[in-house]
């Protein structure tokens, strides 16, 4: 049970009063369990301001207080009928200065104490509360407890004036020995600072003479495998070609076997004209003989050359699908083609190389002054730990697949360096067994040339089937991945690069949830968030924080929501959206299905969840539900009796009480590729009720959940 009661209250008439209140500060924080150092700052932050209010108002009022439950929390109420302080402001800023030493005492106490509040007027005088939350090894202050204390500072009646000064001389000694002792500490840490400095310097000379070395050897390296590469290619051509006139029998017939042994001849050395010709491209960009050939170009025209050129490689694997998705509001790029071509040409042939089944899908957005390609597949993924790895030459990730696939381990080490040499870079994305996205950021204008490219318009179109999260992060290529992330969900991200741009945009829309990184390029978030959470108007927003620096405590005592540390996967991040919008409220999921048994399985694969399930067994059931409960979320059969799926699809998105509810369709039907496009464009997820094995079924129904806004416990979610 919480407590609420005066420990003392003390009259401040005469200036004696003043030191007395320091006495009953001390024994009573001793009485509560401080330690000595804290017993100090509270008499002393107690006398300070009961110094002031002798001083400026000639007398005042001093309570004692213990306040709350767990944990408990000594007060102290400081209050005058004075004139008021009319510079109180700018003392509290620090930015008032008075002969007589004024606002010295209320900086100062603010500093000593855990909480402090001051209010002053002419009419009513000056008020001071401060406090400090009580030691955690603290008895708890009850009734009984309380009676104790009484009777301790009665019978622990106050010393004179002069023992208190005597008190007061002795914490200053005490003081000035321990501050003796840090000063001898740092002049220790100093000599070794200067001992440690000068082993660096010796370190940097070594380092120095080490580099030099390298970067000899490196260009030794380079000279070599540039050279020797132009000395491999002609005998190469004159096997490739010499392999290819006998396959072609210009000479005459061959045996089966002579044209077995013939083939693996003329693949092994295509295979190592390929090695070649990748070594001299990385010679070339190491000494940089590489040339940048900017020029004006459409990336619609780039996929279509792509497309045509790739399509040979699809002729072999008809279970895999190569699409290029339409650019859209991307202005024209002057920079090299050709080197962007490579990059591209590299990710997709990776990607079709180790993608048994499923789809290779080629993408761009634009993202400020860069173009972001993306090339995801549906392969075997890379693994966290690899990321890195697989672009450093010659390294190639182990696995059943990498076996049966020979390829250099040079292709994506030269689509870095070529990436860098253009001004942009390449990064990797990927879960094993799901797949994986390769990236590659280049500018718009190529750094070398003089084109100037202007920022792209800020664009505050609100989709109204969405709910719109604002998120304030200026790295391009975070900004890029989190557009990735919320596609499919029922969220519409507004990214702002400044704070300036997220003040715009809160001027022309609230958002339901804000994202937002500390450190911007030219700015941090700090007083952003303490403006978000004082601001009535924006004061109930929940804010997320995603940052790279673990400095959740001060987050948090700012007022943001939620923390996340980067790199956050999706499911987490759309999670922990979800769960600051829906604030603990119970979540409601409809079922439409008319097969009992599939309503079962989904039950069953959602029984560890807390959410509730009402079922309907036809569309016009599955309709009235909707209209009366509205649910959270709604999972739908297509093969419904007398209604079909796509028709009450139709009709909840027509009707103004239903269309805002996100929809997933679980269904048993093979869906064509046209049918997929038209049924996305209403819901948020696509699911087959034929699937591999139960621990996929429930990854893809909860991540679907997610999508569709139901925020999941950490415990139903450990798929993400």
């Amino acid at each position: 049970m919480a407590i609420s009661a005066t420990i003392i209250t003390i009259e401040i008439r005469f200036e004696q009063d003043v030191v007395m209140t320091r006495q009953r500060a001390r024994l009573i924080a001793e009485l509560l369990g401080f330690d000595a150092q804290d017993q100090t700052r509270i008499a002393t932050a107690v006398s300070e301001i009961a110094r002031n209010a002798f001083q400026y108002a000639q007398g005042g009022r001093v309570e004692f207080r213990v306040e709350g439950e767990s944990p408990q929390s000594l007060l102290i109420c400081i209050c005058d009928k004075g004139a008021g302080i009319a510079n109180l402001n700018s003392i509290l800023e620090g930015r008032y200065t008075s002969a007589t030493g004024m606002g010295l005492g209320i900086i100062g106490s603010k500093r000593l104490m855990e909480w402090f509040e001051i209010e002053s007027s002419s009419s009513h005088g000056t008020t001071v509360q401060m406090g400090k939350p009580l030691p955690k090894r603290a008895l708890v202050v009850n009734g009984p407890r309380l009676a104790q204390i009484a009777d301790e500072l009665v019978q622990r009646s106050p010393s004179n004036p002069l023992e208190e000064i005597q008190q007061q001389n002795q914490e200053l000694l005490r003081a000035l020995a321990e501050l003796q002792k840090r000063e001898e500490a740092l002049t220790q840490l100093n000599r070794e600072l200067e001992d440690t400095n000068r082993g660096v310097v010796a370190l940097y000379a070594e380092l120095d003479e080490k580099a030099d070395s390298l970067k000899r050897a490196n260009e030794l390296k380079t000279r070599f495998l540039s050279n020797m590469s132009h000395e491999f290619r002609t005998p190469l051509n004159s096997v490739i070609s010499l392999s290819r006139m006998l396959l072609d029998r210009m000479d005459g017939e061959l045996t089966p076997d002579q044209e077995k042994q013939v083939t693996f001849i003329r693949k092994a050395a295509e295979g190592l004209s390929e090695l070649v010709n990748d070594l001299l491209d990385l010679a070339k960009v190491e000494a940089g003989k590489i040339v940048v050939q900017p020029d004006n170009f459409e990336v619609s025209e780039l996929f279509g050359t792509l497309r045509g050129m790739l399509r040979p490689l699809l002729a072999h694997n008809s279970s895999i699908a190569l699409v290029f998705e339409e650019p859209r509001d991307i202005p024209t790029l002057y920079t090299d083609e050709g080197k962007v071509a490579q990059i591209l040409r590299n990710f997709i042939s990776n990607a079709l190389k180790f993608t048994p089944t499923g789809e290779v899908r080629v993408s761009a957005v634009r993202v400020g002054n860069t173009i972001t390609f993306s090339v995801a597949d549906t392969g075997i993924g890379i693994a966290a730990e690899d990321t890195e790895r697989i672009f450093e030459e010659f390294v190639q990730v182990d696995s059943p697949l990498q076996r049966q696939v020979k390829g250099t381990g040079l292709g994506l080490p030269l689509s870095r360096k070529l990436a860098e040499l253009l001004g942009g870079n390449v990064w990797v994305t990927g879960t094993i067994g799901v797949g994986s996205t390769f990236f590659a950021s280049i500018p718009l204008v190529y750094s070398g040339s003089n084109q100037e490219s202007p920022l792209p318009p800020v664009s505050w179109k609100l989709d109204p089937q969405r709910l719109p999260i604002l998120v304030v992060e200026d790295n391009a290529e975070t900004l890029f991945t989190y557009e990735k992330y919320f596609q499919g969900s029922i969220y519409q991200p507004f990214l702002a690069r400044t704070l300036d741009e997220a003040e715009q945009a809160l001027t022309l829309f609230t958002p339901t949830a804000i994202m937002l990184d500390i450190l911007l390029e030219e700015q941090h978030t700090w007083g952003f968030i303490a403006e978000l959470k004082g601001n009535q108007a924006t004061q109930e927003i929940p804010i997320l924080v995603v940052t790279v620096i673990d400095n959740e405590k001060q987050v948090r005592a700012l007022g943001a929501n939620a923390f996340l540390v980067k790199p956050v996967d999706r499911w987490s991040l759309l999670n922990q959206i979800n769960t600051l919008i829906k604030r603990n409220t119970p979540q409601k999921l409809l079922l439409i299905d008319d097969d009992p048994a599939s309503q079962y399985v989904l039950k069953q694969l959602l029984s560890d969840t807390d959410l509730n399930i009402s079922e309907a067994f036809d569309g016009r059931e599955g309709i009235d539900l909707a209209q009366i409960e509205k649910p959270d979320c709604i999972i739908l059969d297509l093969s419904l009796p007398e209604m079909s799926g796509d028709k009450v699809l139709s009709l909840l998105k027509s009707d103004s009480k239903t269309n805002d509810i996100p929809v997933i369709i679980n269904t048993s039907q093979s869906l064509e590729t046209e049918e997929q496009k038209n049924l996305a464009q209403n819901t948020v997820a696509i699911l087959s009720k034929e699937t591999a094995s139960q621990e996929i079924a429930i990854a893809r129904v909860r991540e679907a959940l997610v999508k569709a806004g139901i925020a999941l416990k950490a415990c139903e979610r450990g798929y993400v």
